[in-house]
Formats: C-alpha cells, sequence, structure tokens
C-alpha cells in the first residue's frame, strides 16, 4: 500500500482532508486533497521516505516555505509545507489539466503549440534563475498543462529540497528523470541555471518528435548524452531548430540563458506577426483597378461586369480591412496562418470576379476557418454572390 492510500480519507495536519491519487512519482506520491481552512481544492505531495532527524524536518519546511515566495503565471505555486508522521509533505496548486507527458502519449504536438509551452516555460525559468532558484528537474511529467491555455512548470526546486532534507535512492529517482538529466548532472558537476535551459530543450524537442531523444536505460541514455547532442529533424523551422541546438549543446557556457530562450522565442512570433500583418494590410489597401485591368487584355469582359468588380472590390477591400483589425487579437504564431489564408481567398474570388466566367463564388466557408475570421471571410463570398 502506498503512502497516499495510508491517508486517503484522513485530514493531514487538522487542515488537509486527502481525496484520490493523481500522480505518482519516484519518491512521493500526488494526492488530491481539500483545505478545511481556506475551503479550496488543492493537490498534496506525499514524499515516500521520512526525513532523517529534526534539524532534516526543519530545514525541508524551512527551504519549502522559501519556495513558497516564488510567484510567476507558469509555475505551479506552492501553499504550504509540513510533515506528519516523520513523512515531509507539500500543498500546492491544483491544476486543471494533463501533465505534458500524458499529452505526448498519444503523439506529438504542433510547432505552434510547442512555441507556446516554450515562451511561457522560458519565461518561467527566467523569473526564477534570477532569483537564485534552479529547477534540476525539467521533464514532460513536470509540465502541467491547464485548461485554460496555460504551462505550468510544477516542482521548482523539489529536487534540491529532496536531495538535501529526505532519505532517497538515487538510483531509484534517477531512473525517472535520466533522460532529461544535462551532461554535467550525468557527470556529477554543479548543477546551475544551464541544466535548466537544457532539459527544456530535451522536452521541447520531445514535443516536437513525439519520441524521447535519449531513450533506453539510464546508463544507456547517459553515455549518449556525453558523447552527442540529440538530433533535431530537419524539418523543424530554421529558427526553432537553431534555438534547440544552442539550448542543447555539451558546454553548458554555450547555451542561451532562459531569458534569452525566452527572447528568441517572442522575436520569432513577433516577426512571424509582423510580416502577417504588414501583408493583410498591403491587401486591404491596393487598388482594386491593379487587379483586373490586365483581363481586359485577355478577354472582352461581359456586359455590367466592370462594375461587378468594382463591387466586388469595395466589399474586399473592406472585409481585408476588417480582417486585419482581427488578426491584430490573435496570438503571433496564428497570425501569419490565418494572413495567408486571407490572401488566398481573396485572390482566388479576385481573379474568379475579374474573369467573369459566370461561375458561382462557393457558398461554404471552410469547415476549420476560426469562428474570430467567419464574418470577414463571409464577406468576400458575399462580395462576389451579392454582386
Amino acid at each position: 500500500m502506498s503512502v497516499a492510500d495510508e491517508v486517503k480519507g484522513h485530514l493531514l495536519s487538522d487542515r488537509y482532508l486527502i481525496h484520490d491519487v493523481v500522480g505518482r512519482g519516484g519518491v512521493a506520491d500526488v494526492c488530491r486533497a481539500t483545505d478545511q481552512v481556506l475551503h479550496r481544492e488543492v493537490a498534496v505531495k506525499l514524499l515516500r521516505d521520512s526525513a532523517d532527524d529534526e534539524s532534516a524536518r526543519s530545514r525541508f519546511v524551512a527551504e519549502a516555505r522559501l519556495l513558497a515566495g516564488l510567484s510567476h503565471p507558469n509555475l505551479v505555486t506552492l501553499y504550504d509545507a509540513g510533515v506528519a508522521t516523520a513523512r515531509p509533505y507539500l500543498v500546492m496548486e491544483l491544476v486543471d489539466g494533463p501533465p505534458l507527458d500524458r499529452i505526448l502519449s498519444g503523439g506529438p504536438v504542433g510547432e505552434s503549440r510547442v512555441r507556446e509551452i516554450a515562451a511561457q516555460l522560458a519565461d518561467a525559468l527566467a523569473y526564477a534563475h534570477g532569483l537564485g532558484v534552479v529547477h534540476r528537474d525539467v521533464k514532460p511529467a513536470n509540465v502541467l498543462c491547464g485548461h485554460d491555455g496555460r504551462a505550468r512548470l510544477a516542482d521548482f526546486g523539489i529536487a534540491r529540497l529532496v536531495g538535501d532534507t529526505v532519505r532517497h535512492t538515487l538510483t531509484g529517482q534517477t531512473i525517472g528523470t535520466a533522460a532529461y538529466l544535462s551532461p554535467e548532472q550525468v557527470r556529477g558537476e554543479d548543477v546551475d541555471s544551464p541544466t535548466d535551459v537544457y532539459s527544456l530543450g530535451l522536452v521541447l524537442l520531445e514535443a516536437l518528435t513525439g519520441e524521447c531523444a535519449f531513450p533506453g536505460s539510464a546508463t544507456e541514455s547517459a553515455v549518449a548524452r556525453l558523447s552527442r547532442p540529440p538530433e533535431i529533424p530537419d524539418h523543424v523551422d530554421s529558427s526553432l531548430h537553431a534555438l534547440l541546438d544552442a539550448m542543447t549543446s555539451l558546454d553548458p557556457t554555450r547555451r542561451p540563458g532562459a531569458i534569452e530562450v525566452s527572447a528568441r522565442i517572442g522575436a520569432t512570433s513577433n516577426e512571424v506577426a509582423r510580416r502577417a500583418e504588414a501583408q493583410t494590410e498591403v491587401l486591404a489597401t491596393r487598388p482594386m483597378t491593379s487587379v483586373h485591368a490586365p483581363a481586359a487584355s485577355l478577354a472582352e469582359p461581359r456586359s455590367g461586369s466592370t462594375g461587378l468588380v468594382d463591387r466586388a472590390g469595395e466589399a474586399i477591400e473592406r472585409a481585408a480591412r476588417n480582417a486585419v483589425d482581427r488578426l491584430r487579437g490573435l496570438p503571433g504564431h496564428q497570425q501569419g496562418v490565418l494572413a495567408a489564408l486571407l490572401a488566398l481567398l481573396a485572390f482566388i474570388v479576385i481573379v474568379g470576379v475579374a474573369s467573369n466566367q459566370g461561375s458561382e463564388a462557393p457558398s461554404d466557408l471552410p469547415s476549420d476557418i476560426p469562428p474570430r475570421l467567419e464574418q470577414p471571410l463571409a464577406e468576400l463570398h458575399r462580395a462576389v454572390e451579392g454582386g
């Protein structure tokens, strides 16, 4: 029977009512619980091994409360810590959403989502590193993906906390995290912020490919990372490829800091958004006569077609301007895709009206159009259908 099963239904420290187990790790069980004082749902992490002595227990609580001072939207908040029947426990924010490792069991996630996760976690790491706190155990199981779209990094600094104050088996802990250890961790060297950057790089790479970069036993995985960097597929976008390559450098001094990772991800997204907005604004302000004028040299337009083209042009211009405003409200990684879709659809509509071959505009929008762009794209169709 696990520690969590033993205390299920019990009131921990006269405050936390323990419910079902929601996760099991290498050194602890995590349970859903109710804080009877503040009347909220929380997660309680129960460590399986006990603190060696009273001084160790006191140090555990003091350091845990220090970690509880970390406050960032992409960090799981640590509320409280204590020791019950010699076993330390942690009380944390309960995140409504699965861990990344469970998501990746169904395959890789899209590159746009990987960029979102990278930006959020790198920002959280930069914040903590600025306060002198290193995570030491960045892995998919510690990335909780809330249904609100936010990725949160759990157990920040807990690896050191556990190692310093609680009896645990090094082998048992390494088995669960060996695939994401940095080369310096494998060599037993001092660990600092570059370790977190390396591990985050492996996590992002796995999210892109759906496969662990260094599979196999703990020994096989460790030997592999000491001799070579992870393989990054050629199909990965060049800017992201270069960033992952730098993050997973074997030399810690050559890795970018978390704040640089965050900036590079943000710069790439902003550049995509800037290009998308510029392309869409060009479409919205381009004189319509330049689009349909060449058609006269190809074929004589039917009677009344010029008026139809002019009216379509005016409607398309209005729709495009509307779309520009809507695109500005979307996340940067979506703007490029949607701008390209809008430009392509507008081009098809304009050419179809200009050639005036008697064909009708399609009456149905594609099924995967985002709701926010349904109206402006529908206006493009009505520009043709309504004459």
